[in-house]
């Protein structure tokens, strides 16, 4: 039976019934894949809703794209909207039941963290993914301090500084997605899985197996180049990138220059710690340093970073301070400092108590 998805400006959720199969399609129709806070809002409660429910064993997700505004343009404008979306990353990361992830475009910020949480994340040639939160004076967040710490050697401090993107291939590779499935198959591939009226991992898999190929990495992928990201990652150093056969690193460089010093020096600082982090002690992080960021505790980065390079346009931020020599390592303590008591995030504790702690609780 459909159920009809709210309409919010433009984007909408669009919820499907089949079986013991439930369908969510995060749809954004102009803008870039991401999740809004409304959509945030829906899932959450969708999620809820279909866990406890006996009659549902499959939870199939779409998504279409990104819209960088969110934290900025009003969509995402209250401290509940914010919250519930950390929220619903720890939700989804321990889900119980067996989910797949469909992603078939661009795909950052929000919606990453949520599709590549769930137990299959189906790919194709078309994603294209980045984490690109340190060019606009923000941090890496929603879960991926957990997910980039966990990442071979020190790749993930290399994306989370670089904004490097990663193809579908390269996502299958490093496990953060599960499955490439060419663009074409993902008709014949949704209309499997609708027809499928089980929830067993070893079901689902060999389902989704049935259309992905064997990935092989290509000639001149950044994966191809671990042991010197590993150098540079490590050494906080430029010397790798002026040897010999490192040009590859020098747009790299001029991306990391561009960037916000304060939003890199956060981003290093929140990978690094995430190694020896829980995934709930990674999210109670990272929203600590959300808040603190929007709150401007020690720069206004995030909102100058929004203004330049989604709102005007001009790609000319104003980054104070203007040089990784002029951030005050104390000041970056701050970020990281923790909020008001009433306003921590509240991950569940206990399997009685697992989908407590919201926002208006």
């Amino acid at each position: 039976m459909a159920q009809e998805g709210r309409n919010i400006d433009e984007q909408v959720v669009v919820g499907e019934q089949k079986g013991s199969v439930e369908w969510a399609i995060l749809k954004r129709t102009r803008q870039l894949n991401n999740t809004a806070s409304e959509e945030v809002l829906k899932l959450a409660e969708d999620l809820e809703t279909w866990e406890k429910d006996d009659k549902t064993k499959l939870i199939v997700t779409q998504s279409a794209g990104d819209d960088v505004q969110m934290f900025y343009d009003g969509q995402f404008s209250s401290l509940n909207d914010i919250y519930t979306m950390y929220w619903l990353c720890y939700h989804i990361h321990t889900y119980k039941k067996t989910q797949v992830a469909i992603v078939d475009g661009i795909c950052n910020f929000g919606s990453a963290s949520l599709m590549f949480a769930m137990k299959f994340s189906v790919v194709t040639e078309k994603i294209d993914f980045a984490t690109l939160e340190a060019s606009l004076g923000f941090h890496t967040d929603c879960g991926f301090s957990y997910i980039h710490s966990r990442l071979p050697g020190h790749l993930g401090e290399f994306l989370a500084l670089t904004g490097t993107r990663l193809n579908g291939k390269e996502l299958v590779a490093v496990g953060m997605a599960t499955h490439f499935v060419p663009s074409a198959k993902l008709v014949d591939l949704v209309a499997r899985l609708w027809s499928l009226d089980s929830g067993d991992m070893d079901v689902v898999r060999s389902t989704i197996e049935e259309f992905s190929e064997k990935v092989e990495l290509d000639k001149d992928s950044i994966l191809n180049k671990l042991s010197i990201i590993d150098k540079c990652c490590s050494k906080e150093s430029e010397a790798e990138g002026s040897k010999e056969g490192n040009e590859w690193v020098t747009p790299i460089m001029g991306f990391l220059k561009q960037s916000s010093p304060t939003g890199l020096k956060i981003n290093l600082r929140s990978i690094r710690e995430g190694r020896k982090q829980t995934l709930a002690e990674c999210l109670k992080k990272e929203f600590r340093v959300s808040v603190n960021i929007l709150r401007g505790t020690i720069s206004n980065d995030a909102y100058e970073g929004a203004r330049a390079l989604t709102i005007d346009k001009d790609n000319r931020p104003g980054w104070n301070p203007a040089t990784l020599d002029e951030v005050d390592d104390e000041k970056i303590n701050l970020v990281f400092l923790p909020l008001e008591d009433d306003i921590e995030l509240r991950i569940p504790e206990t399997e009685d108590n697992r989908w407590g702690g919201k926002y208006e609780t």
